[in-house]
């Protein structure tokens, strides 16, 4: 959240990250569809998509995910399993679960690289990216790149916390790197109308250094803060201005 990405040393990380990427065959752009076609081998003539073994019980708080059939599962049931936690329109619904929508294609596709590395996320995350190719993972970062971004929480902001989260984001440049509408650009998230709950999870990791970044710039400029600074931090973000149409 800082200008720091334009540090030497935080340019050369952000280059090994996506280096790895690369290396690992990512860096290309074909298309979802194609990329589609050769995740799924058993295809689907008819367009229709199954639902996701387990999606029923996933969408529900506190309900076990039931992993798929041993086997290659098709995309289009690999990625309703996914939504079915995260949201099929790309919105979260469950404590502590973010939102997919309108995140960059490229995030997307490096936070999948780093799951099947085994490198950050939860066991059952970790679990589901293993049998992931190259292929699976831009189709899942070119469909995921394509949800809506999530809307305004339904009620109001308090005033005076989100007067205090816009000037700790001013104060820390969180617009430098994320945008200045927090839209989010190439491996840095959006963090627009991300689940508040989320944010500060994911803040309080970063404080802490337990959750792993590009660098040490989201770990430098959040450590210092004190435990209500990261949460009015939060409420500013989680209520952000609804995207304007074609936005992301």
């Amino acid at each position: 959240m800082t200008a720091a990405a334009r540090q030497p040393g935080q340019r050369a990380h952000t280059a090994r990250i996506a280096c790895l990427a690369l290396a690992a065959g990512l860096g290309g752009s074909p298309s979802a569809g194609a990329a589609a076609e050769r995740a799924s081998p058993a295809g689907s003539a008819s367009g229709t998509t199954s639902p996701a073994p387990g999606a029923a019980a996933a969408s529900t708080p506190g309900a076990a995910v039931v992993p798929p059939p041993v086997g290659a599962p098709r995309f289009e049931q690999r990625l309703a399993l996914c939504l079915a936690c995260h949201g099929a329109d790309g919105q979260s619904r469950l404590p502590l679960t973010p939102s997919l929508g309108g995140q960059p294609a490229f995030f997307v596709m490096t936070q999948l690289f780093l799951l099947r590395d085994g490198r950050r996320g939860e066991p059952v995350m970790i679990e589901q990216a293993k049998g992931m190719s190259n292929d699976d993972l831009r189709a899942f970062a070119e469909a995921i790149a394509r949800l809506a971004p999530p809307a305004p929480p339904s009620e109001p902001p308090d005033p005076l916390r989100f007067e205090r989260g816009r000037a700790l984001a001013a104060q820390h440049r969180c617009g430098v790197c994320h945008n200045p509408d927090y839209s989010g650009r190439e491996q840095m998230p959006r963090l627009a109308n991300q689940r508040e709950d989320y944010l500060l999870k994911s803040m309080r990791e970063f404080a802490s250094g337990r959750r792993l970044g590009y660098g040490a710039a989201m770990t430098q400029e959040l450590s210092g803060l004190s435990e209500a600074n990261l949460a009015d931090l939060a409420h500013f973000l989680a209520h952000q201005p609804a995207a304007r149409p074609g936005a992301q």
